[in-house]
């Protein structure tokens, strides 16, 4: 029996991940970003894990996903509660792990059609 990876086109996954770089799709992207299975943005005005606020986990509201990964980069960290009070009472999950982590967590759940957003700080 032969099996094949089935990837879809239309969807965006991380290919690739290096220090100071993620790869969706085959192309670097080398500032913090924002990844669901239709689209990547750069728009997100995060730029390190220590100068994060509330607005910055609220961007994630309009998205209305099942959970939000959030890549923190080299190592995992862990944001104070009161930042994503806002996911919290829209009842969207949020994990924080280190950023390979995050990627590889994203594609899995793509796969399996799940309603997720990665939110990547390199």
């Amino acid at each position: 029996m032969t099996l094949q990876l089935h990837i879809n086109p239309d969807q965006y996954l991380f290919t690739g991940h290096g220090e100071g770089y993620v790869s969706i799709n085959g192309k670097r992207y080398h500032q913090p970003l924002v990844v669901t299975a239709a689209e990547v943005r750069t728009d997100w005005t995060a730029t390190d894990f220590a100068s994060l606020d509330a607005a910055h986990f609220e961007y994630f509201l309009e998205f209305k996903p099942d959970v939000v990964l959030f890549g923190t980069g080299a190592k995992q960290q862990f944001a104070r509660p009161e930042l994503y009070r806002g996911l919290i009472e829209a009842r969207i999950g949020i994990e924080f792990m280190d950023t390979p982590a995050a990627c590889r967590t994203y594609n899995i759940l793509v796969a399996e059609d799940r309603k997720v957003v990665a939110a990547v700080l390199l």
